[in-house]
Protein backbone atom coordinates (compact mmCIF):
# COMPACT_ATOMS: atom_id res chain seq x y z
CA UNK A 1 0.00 0.00 0.00
CA UNK A 2 3.00 2.44 0.86
CA UNK A 3 4.69 2.04 -2.62
CA UNK A 4 0.97 2.60 -4.12
CA UNK A 5 0.86 5.76 -2.44
CA UNK A 6 4.55 6.67 -3.03
CA UNK A 7 3.88 5.79 -6.89
CA UNK A 8 0.93 7.79 -7.03
CA UNK A 9 2.85 10.87 -5.70
CA UNK A 10 5.52 10.87 -8.13
CA UNK A 11 3.10 10.70 -11.28
CA UNK A 12 0.44 13.01 -9.71
CA UNK A 13 0.06 16.19 -12.07
CA UNK A 14 -2.26 18.71 -12.74
CA UNK A 15 -2.87 18.02 -16.31
CA UNK A 16 -4.50 14.41 -15.59
CA UNK A 17 -6.17 15.71 -12.29
CA UNK A 18 -8.01 18.40 -15.05
CA UNK A 19 -9.08 15.59 -17.40
CA UNK A 20 -9.94 13.72 -14.86
CA UNK A 21 -12.20 16.60 -13.42
CA UNK A 22 -13.40 17.27 -17.10
CA UNK A 23 -14.55 14.07 -17.34
CA UNK A 24 -16.34 13.99 -14.37
CA UNK A 25 -17.67 17.44 -15.17
CA UNK A 26 -19.33 16.39 -18.49
CA UNK A 27 -21.04 12.94 -17.03
CA UNK A 28 -22.95 14.98 -14.12
CA UNK A 29 -23.82 18.26 -16.48
CA UNK A 30 -25.03 15.91 -19.36
CA UNK A 31 -25.98 12.08 -19.05
CA UNK A 32 -27.21 12.91 -15.41
CA UNK A 33 -29.73 15.28 -16.81
CA UNK A 34 -31.68 11.76 -18.11
CA UNK A 35 -31.66 11.08 -14.51
CA UNK A 36 -33.39 13.40 -13.58
CA UNK A 37 -35.90 12.57 -16.46
CA UNK A 38 -36.01 9.03 -15.21
CA UNK A 39 -36.70 10.54 -11.40
CA UNK A 40 -39.55 12.78 -13.21
CA UNK A 41 -41.40 9.44 -14.84
CA UNK A 42 -41.29 7.35 -12.27
CA UNK A 43 -41.99 10.30 -9.41
CA UNK A 44 -39.28 10.07 -6.84
CA UNK A 45 -38.35 11.78 -3.93
CA UNK A 46 -35.32 13.99 -3.59
CA UNK A 47 -33.97 11.22 -1.17
CA UNK A 48 -34.00 8.25 -3.43
CA UNK A 49 -32.98 10.81 -6.35
CA UNK A 50 -29.80 11.49 -4.20
CA UNK A 51 -29.71 7.50 -3.80
CA UNK A 52 -29.49 6.95 -7.42
CA UNK A 53 -26.71 9.90 -7.99
CA UNK A 54 -24.94 8.04 -4.86
CA UNK A 55 -25.09 4.07 -6.25
CA UNK A 56 -23.71 5.07 -9.97
CA UNK A 57 -20.90 7.83 -8.21
CA UNK A 58 -19.38 5.60 -5.69
CA UNK A 59 -19.94 2.54 -8.13
CA UNK A 60 -17.76 4.39 -11.02
CA UNK A 61 -15.60 5.59 -8.27
CA UNK A 62 -14.30 2.50 -7.11
CA UNK A 63 -14.07 0.28 -9.81
CA UNK A 64 -12.30 3.08 -11.93
CA UNK A 65 -9.37 3.76 -9.42
CA UNK A 66 -9.14 0.45 -8.53
CA UNK A 67 -8.78 -0.99 -12.51
CA UNK A 68 -6.66 2.70 -13.20
CA UNK A 69 -3.95 1.58 -10.43
CA UNK A 70 -3.93 -1.78 -10.63
CA UNK A 71 -3.55 -1.86 -14.66
CA UNK A 72 -1.40 1.63 -14.90
CA UNK A 73 -4.31 2.64 -17.39
CA UNK A 74 -6.75 5.82 -17.58
CA UNK A 75 -9.57 3.27 -16.94
CA UNK A 76 -12.88 6.03 -16.82
CA UNK A 77 -15.77 4.45 -15.66
CA UNK A 78 -19.18 5.93 -15.28
CA UNK A 79 -22.79 4.74 -15.52
CA UNK A 80 -24.69 3.53 -18.76
CA UNK A 81 -26.08 6.70 -20.24
CA UNK A 82 -28.03 5.03 -23.03
CA UNK A 83 -28.69 2.31 -20.25
CA UNK A 84 -30.46 5.86 -18.71
CA UNK A 85 -32.46 6.73 -21.15
CA UNK A 86 -33.96 3.24 -21.38
CA UNK A 87 -35.58 4.27 -17.99
CA UNK A 88 -37.06 7.05 -19.58
CA UNK A 89 -39.31 5.09 -21.88
CA UNK A 90 -40.01 2.21 -19.20
CA UNK A 91 -41.56 4.55 -16.34
CA UNK A 92 -44.21 4.96 -15.07
CA UNK A 93 -45.11 1.62 -16.57
CA UNK A 94 -42.85 -0.42 -14.49
CA UNK A 95 -42.04 0.04 -10.19
CA UNK A 96 -38.61 0.67 -8.90
CA UNK A 97 -38.44 -2.43 -7.55
CA UNK A 98 -38.99 -3.79 -11.18
CA UNK A 99 -36.14 -1.69 -12.21
CA UNK A 100 -33.77 -3.11 -9.51
CA UNK A 101 -34.29 -6.65 -10.40
CA UNK A 102 -33.68 -5.86 -14.46
CA UNK A 103 -30.47 -4.25 -12.85
CA UNK A 104 -29.51 -7.12 -11.10
CA UNK A 105 -30.02 -9.35 -13.89
CA UNK A 106 -28.35 -7.17 -16.47
CA UNK A 107 -24.81 -7.02 -13.94
CA UNK A 108 -24.95 -11.07 -13.80
CA UNK A 109 -25.38 -11.77 -17.56
CA UNK A 110 -23.01 -8.87 -18.34
CA UNK A 111 -20.03 -9.82 -15.51
CA UNK A 112 -20.28 -13.66 -17.38
CA UNK A 113 -19.80 -12.31 -20.60
CA UNK A 114 -16.83 -10.37 -18.91
CA UNK A 115 -15.43 -13.40 -17.26
CA UNK A 116 -15.64 -16.43 -19.70
CA UNK A 117 -13.48 -13.94 -21.86
CA UNK A 118 -16.39 -13.45 -24.94
CA UNK A 119 -15.80 -9.91 -24.81
CA UNK A 120 -11.84 -10.23 -25.94
CA UNK A 121 -12.81 -12.69 -28.95
CA UNK A 122 -15.40 -9.94 -30.37
CA UNK A 123 -13.06 -7.26 -29.91
CA UNK A 124 -10.03 -9.08 -32.36
CA UNK A 125 -12.77 -9.13 -35.34
CA UNK A 126 -12.99 -5.63 -34.98
CA UNK A 127 -10.17 -3.96 -37.57
CA UNK A 128 -8.77 -0.25 -35.93
CA UNK A 129 -10.08 1.80 -38.75
CA UNK A 130 -13.31 0.41 -38.34
CA UNK A 131 -13.14 1.01 -34.50
CA UNK A 132 -11.26 3.98 -35.09
CA UNK A 133 -14.42 5.06 -37.63
CA UNK A 134 -17.04 4.12 -34.86
CA UNK A 135 -15.12 6.46 -32.50
CA UNK A 136 -15.33 9.46 -34.63
CA UNK A 137 -18.86 9.03 -35.22
CA UNK A 138 -19.65 9.43 -31.75
CA UNK A 139 -17.43 12.32 -30.68
CA UNK A 140 -18.43 14.15 -33.84
CA UNK A 141 -21.64 15.44 -31.98
CA UNK A 142 -19.02 16.84 -29.51
CA UNK A 143 -17.26 18.87 -32.05
CA UNK A 144 -20.46 20.46 -33.50
CA UNK A 145 -21.95 21.62 -30.34
CA UNK A 146 -19.04 23.51 -29.41
CA UNK A 147 -20.00 25.84 -32.55
CA UNK A 148 -23.80 25.25 -31.93
CA UNK A 149 -23.39 26.69 -28.71
CA UNK A 150 -22.29 29.93 -30.34
CA UNK A 151 -26.16 30.70 -31.24
CA UNK A 152 -27.15 31.67 -27.63
CA UNK A 153 -23.46 32.88 -26.04
CA UNK A 154 -21.23 33.76 -29.12
CA UNK A 155 -18.73 36.04 -26.84
CA UNK A 156 -18.10 33.34 -23.98
CA UNK A 157 -18.02 30.76 -26.53
CA UNK A 158 -15.28 32.78 -28.94
CA UNK A 159 -13.29 33.48 -26.01
CA UNK A 160 -12.64 29.76 -25.12
CA UNK A 161 -12.25 28.90 -28.60
CA UNK A 162 -9.65 31.98 -28.94
CA UNK A 163 -8.29 31.07 -25.76
CA UNK A 164 -8.01 27.04 -26.77
CA UNK A 165 -6.10 28.72 -30.13
CA UNK A 166 -3.40 30.74 -27.82
CA UNK A 167 -2.84 27.56 -24.96
CA UNK A 168 -2.61 25.31 -27.50
CA UNK A 169 0.28 26.99 -29.10
CA UNK A 170 1.93 28.69 -25.64
CA UNK A 171 0.74 25.91 -22.98
CA UNK A 172 -0.46 23.28 -24.89
CA UNK A 173 0.10 20.32 -21.24
CA UNK A 174 -2.04 22.93 -19.50
CA UNK A 175 -4.76 23.81 -22.16
CA UNK A 176 -8.16 22.63 -20.66
CA UNK A 177 -6.95 24.64 -17.93
CA UNK A 178 -7.04 28.03 -19.40
CA UNK A 179 -9.87 27.33 -21.39
CA UNK A 180 -12.03 26.41 -18.23
CA UNK A 181 -10.56 29.17 -16.18
CA UNK A 182 -11.52 31.74 -18.85
CA UNK A 183 -15.00 29.88 -19.32
CA UNK A 184 -15.62 30.29 -15.84
CA UNK A 185 -14.35 34.12 -15.49
CA UNK A 186 -16.22 35.06 -18.05
CA UNK A 187 -19.67 33.29 -17.38
CA UNK A 188 -19.27 34.97 -13.52
CA UNK A 189 -18.64 38.19 -15.42
CA UNK A 190 -21.14 38.54 -17.75
CA UNK A 191 -23.98 37.30 -15.25
CA UNK A 192 -24.83 33.71 -16.90
CA UNK A 193 -24.10 31.82 -14.11
CA UNK A 194 -26.96 29.39 -13.17
CA UNK A 195 -28.83 30.36 -9.92
CA UNK A 196 -28.15 27.16 -7.54
CA UNK A 197 -29.12 26.81 -3.79
CA UNK A 198 -26.54 24.80 -2.53
CA UNK A 199 -26.22 23.33 0.91
CA UNK A 200 -23.52 20.33 1.30
CA UNK A 201 -24.58 17.15 3.34
CA UNK A 202 -23.74 13.60 3.13
CA UNK A 203 -26.09 11.69 1.01
CA UNK A 204 -27.20 8.17 3.05
CA UNK A 205 -28.56 5.82 0.22
CA UNK A 206 -31.97 4.41 0.24
CA UNK A 207 -32.50 0.33 -0.10
CA UNK A 208 -34.50 -0.57 -2.59
CA UNK A 209 -35.92 -4.11 -2.84
CA UNK A 210 -36.33 -6.21 -6.03
CA UNK A 211 -39.12 -7.28 -7.55
CA UNK A 212 -38.87 -10.08 -9.89
CA UNK A 213 -40.78 -9.88 -12.87
CA UNK A 214 -40.77 -11.04 -16.82
CA UNK A 215 -41.95 -7.46 -17.70
CA UNK A 216 -38.56 -6.47 -16.31
CA UNK A 217 -36.07 -8.90 -17.70
CA UNK A 218 -37.70 -8.00 -21.25
CA UNK A 219 -38.06 -4.41 -21.20
CA UNK A 220 -35.56 -3.60 -19.52
CA UNK A 221 -32.54 -6.14 -18.07
CA UNK A 222 -31.90 -7.39 -22.32
CA UNK A 223 -31.63 -4.00 -23.57
CA UNK A 224 -29.96 -2.33 -20.93
CA UNK A 225 -27.15 -5.69 -21.78
CA UNK A 226 -26.71 -4.77 -25.16
CA UNK A 227 -26.96 -1.07 -24.84
CA UNK A 228 -24.29 -1.44 -22.24
CA UNK A 229 -22.35 -3.75 -24.12
CA UNK A 230 -22.41 -2.42 -28.00
CA UNK A 231 -22.54 1.27 -26.66
CA UNK A 232 -20.33 1.93 -24.23
CA UNK A 233 -17.98 -1.27 -23.31
CA UNK A 234 -17.19 -1.57 -27.04
CA UNK A 235 -16.48 1.98 -28.13
CA UNK A 236 -14.64 2.33 -24.59
CA UNK A 237 -12.55 -0.49 -25.39
CA UNK A 238 -11.80 0.77 -29.18
CA UNK A 239 -10.23 4.21 -27.62
CA UNK A 240 -8.08 2.71 -25.26
CA UNK A 241 -6.67 0.08 -27.90
CA UNK A 242 -6.53 3.24 -30.53
CA UNK A 243 -4.23 5.12 -27.68
CA UNK A 244 -1.48 2.29 -26.98
CA UNK A 245 -3.67 0.17 -24.33
CA UNK A 246 -3.78 -3.35 -24.85
CA UNK A 247 -5.45 -4.22 -21.22
CA UNK A 248 -8.14 -6.72 -22.00
CA UNK A 249 -11.31 -6.29 -21.52
CA UNK A 250 -11.90 -9.26 -19.49
CA UNK A 251 -10.69 -8.02 -16.02
CA UNK A 252 -12.45 -4.12 -17.00
CA UNK A 253 -15.85 -5.72 -17.74
CA UNK A 254 -15.99 -8.33 -15.14
CA UNK A 255 -14.99 -5.61 -11.82
CA UNK A 256 -17.44 -3.10 -13.28
CA UNK A 257 -20.17 -5.67 -13.44
CA UNK A 258 -19.10 -6.32 -10.02
CA UNK A 259 -19.62 -2.63 -9.42
CA UNK A 260 -23.08 -2.95 -10.78
CA UNK A 261 -23.67 -5.54 -8.55
CA UNK A 262 -22.76 -3.68 -5.69
CA UNK A 263 -25.01 -0.82 -6.07
CA UNK A 264 -28.18 -2.04 -7.49
CA UNK A 265 -30.17 -1.81 -4.49
CA UNK A 266 -29.42 1.62 -3.61
CA UNK A 267 -30.79 2.35 -7.33
CA UNK A 268 -27.30 2.51 -9.21
CA UNK A 269 -27.92 1.74 -12.45
CA UNK A 270 -25.25 -0.60 -14.80
CA UNK A 271 -21.58 0.73 -14.20
CA UNK A 272 -19.64 0.70 -17.77
CA UNK A 273 -16.67 1.26 -19.24
CA UNK A 274 -16.58 5.09 -20.35
CA UNK A 275 -16.51 6.29 -24.11
CA UNK A 276 -17.30 9.65 -24.39
CA UNK A 277 -15.31 10.72 -21.43
CA UNK A 278 -12.84 8.34 -21.95
CA UNK A 279 -11.39 10.69 -24.74
CA UNK A 280 -10.44 13.04 -22.24
CA UNK A 281 -8.40 10.76 -20.44
CA UNK A 282 -6.05 8.87 -22.74
CA UNK A 283 -4.66 11.18 -25.04
CA UNK A 284 -1.89 13.74 -24.99
CA UNK A 285 -3.75 16.77 -22.97
CA UNK A 286 -3.94 14.66 -19.90
CA UNK A 287 0.11 13.70 -20.03
CA UNK A 288 2.58 14.19 -22.69
CA UNK A 289 3.82 10.48 -20.87
CA UNK A 290 1.18 7.39 -22.06
CA UNK A 291 2.22 6.20 -18.59
CA UNK A 292 1.05 8.64 -16.11
CA UNK A 293 -2.15 9.29 -17.66
CA UNK A 294 -3.62 6.75 -15.28
CA UNK A 295 -4.30 9.30 -12.63
CA UNK A 296 -6.68 10.68 -14.90
CA UNK A 297 -8.45 7.65 -14.02
CA UNK A 298 -7.53 8.11 -10.40
CA UNK A 299 -8.64 11.69 -10.50
CA UNK A 300 -11.35 10.60 -11.96
CA UNK A 301 -12.64 8.37 -9.48
CA UNK A 302 -11.91 10.79 -6.39
CA UNK A 303 -14.14 12.89 -8.03
CA UNK A 304 -16.89 10.88 -8.48
CA UNK A 305 -16.27 9.58 -4.34
CA UNK A 306 -17.03 12.98 -3.79
CA UNK A 307 -19.95 13.72 -5.77
CA UNK A 308 -21.50 10.26 -4.46
CA UNK A 309 -20.97 11.49 -0.79
CA UNK A 310 -22.44 14.75 -1.10
CA UNK A 311 -24.89 13.64 -4.15
CA UNK A 312 -27.98 15.88 -3.01
CA UNK A 313 -25.63 19.01 -3.12
CA UNK A 314 -22.26 18.72 -4.56
CA UNK A 315 -24.63 17.52 -8.58
CA UNK A 316 -26.14 21.41 -7.58
CA UNK A 317 -22.54 22.92 -7.90
CA UNK A 318 -22.31 21.74 -11.30
CA UNK A 319 -25.25 22.80 -12.38
CA UNK A 320 -24.08 26.03 -11.71
CA UNK A 321 -22.36 26.25 -15.24
CA UNK A 322 -24.27 27.23 -17.99
CA UNK A 323 -24.78 24.10 -20.76
CA UNK A 324 -23.40 26.01 -23.71
CA UNK A 325 -20.15 26.22 -21.39
CA UNK A 326 -19.84 22.54 -20.97
CA UNK A 327 -21.02 22.19 -24.31
CA UNK A 328 -17.95 24.20 -25.10
CA UNK A 329 -15.84 22.48 -22.91
CA UNK A 330 -16.22 19.07 -23.76
CA UNK A 331 -16.13 19.79 -28.04
CA UNK A 332 -12.71 22.03 -27.14
CA UNK A 333 -11.38 19.18 -25.25
CA UNK A 334 -12.37 16.17 -27.38
CA UNK A 335 -10.81 18.29 -30.61
CA UNK A 336 -7.47 16.14 -30.18
CA UNK A 337 -9.36 12.53 -29.99
CA UNK A 338 -11.87 13.73 -32.54
CA UNK A 339 -8.57 14.43 -35.12
CA UNK A 340 -7.08 11.39 -33.94
CA UNK A 341 -9.82 9.39 -34.66
CA UNK A 342 -10.32 10.74 -37.87
CA UNK A 343 -6.45 10.17 -38.80
CA UNK A 344 -6.83 6.31 -38.02
CA UNK A 345 -9.72 5.63 -39.72
CA UNK A 346 -8.49 7.59 -43.01
CA UNK A 347 -4.96 5.99 -42.82
CA UNK A 348 -5.06 2.35 -44.17
CA UNK A 349 -5.99 1.93 -47.83
CA UNK A 350 -8.29 -1.38 -47.56
CA UNK A 351 -10.19 0.05 -44.52
CA UNK A 352 -11.05 3.59 -45.62
CA UNK A 353 -14.41 3.07 -46.89
CA UNK A 354 -16.16 0.99 -44.51
CA UNK A 355 -14.47 3.33 -41.77
CA UNK A 356 -16.21 5.85 -43.52
CA UNK A 357 -19.47 3.94 -43.54
CA UNK A 358 -18.65 3.15 -40.21
CA UNK A 359 -18.29 6.66 -39.47
CA UNK A 360 -21.26 8.44 -40.73
CA UNK A 361 -24.05 5.56 -39.32
CA UNK A 362 -22.44 6.26 -36.58
CA UNK A 363 -22.65 10.38 -36.31
CA UNK A 364 -26.32 9.70 -38.12
CA UNK A 365 -27.68 8.71 -34.58
CA UNK A 366 -30.09 6.34 -36.07
CA UNK A 367 -32.03 4.16 -34.01
CA UNK A 368 -33.21 1.22 -35.61
CA UNK A 369 -34.98 -2.31 -33.33
CA UNK A 370 -34.42 -0.39 -30.47
CA UNK A 371 -30.85 -0.51 -31.14
CA UNK A 372 -28.32 2.46 -31.29
CA UNK A 373 -26.61 3.99 -34.14
CA UNK A 374 -23.42 2.86 -32.21
CA UNK A 375 -23.98 -0.32 -32.58
CA UNK A 376 -25.72 -0.51 -36.33
CA UNK A 377 -22.35 1.66 -37.38
CA UNK A 378 -20.00 -0.68 -36.15
CA UNK A 379 -21.90 -3.85 -37.73
CA UNK A 380 -22.61 -2.16 -41.29
CA UNK A 381 -18.85 -1.17 -41.07
CA UNK A 382 -18.01 -4.66 -40.41
CA UNK A 383 -20.08 -5.91 -43.29
CA UNK A 384 -18.94 -3.26 -45.58
CA UNK A 385 -14.86 -4.05 -44.68
CA UNK A 386 -15.61 -7.89 -44.93
CA UNK A 387 -17.18 -7.29 -48.34
CA UNK A 388 -14.91 -4.73 -49.92
CA UNK A 389 -11.96 -6.50 -48.86
CA UNK A 390 -12.90 -9.71 -50.76
CA UNK A 391 -12.56 -11.64 -47.28
CA UNK A 392 -15.02 -14.52 -46.60
CA UNK A 393 -17.26 -14.20 -42.83
CA UNK A 394 -16.63 -17.90 -42.22
CA UNK A 395 -12.91 -16.86 -40.71
CA UNK A 396 -14.51 -15.10 -38.00
CA UNK A 397 -16.37 -17.47 -36.11
CA UNK A 398 -13.75 -20.14 -36.78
Amino acid sequence: MANVIHTLKDDWSLSATVAGFLAVLISYAGPLIIFFQAAQAAQVSETMMASWIWGVSIGAAVSGIYLSIKYKTPIITAWSAPGTALLVTVFPNMSINEAIAAYIVSAIVIFLVGATGSFDKILRWIPNGIAAGMMAGILFQFGLELFVATNTMPFIVFSMLGCYLVARRFSPRYTMIWVLLCGVILSVLLGKMNPVDIDLAITIPTVIWPEWTWNAVFNLAIPLILVSLTGQFLPGMAILNLNGYDTPAKPIVSITSLASLAVTCVGGITIVLAAITAALCTGKDAHESKEKRYIAGVANGIFYLLGGLLAGSIVMVFSLLPKELVAALAGLALIGAISTNVTIAMKDDSQRDAALITFLATASGMSFLGLSSVFWGILIGMVAYYILSKKRLLPLFS
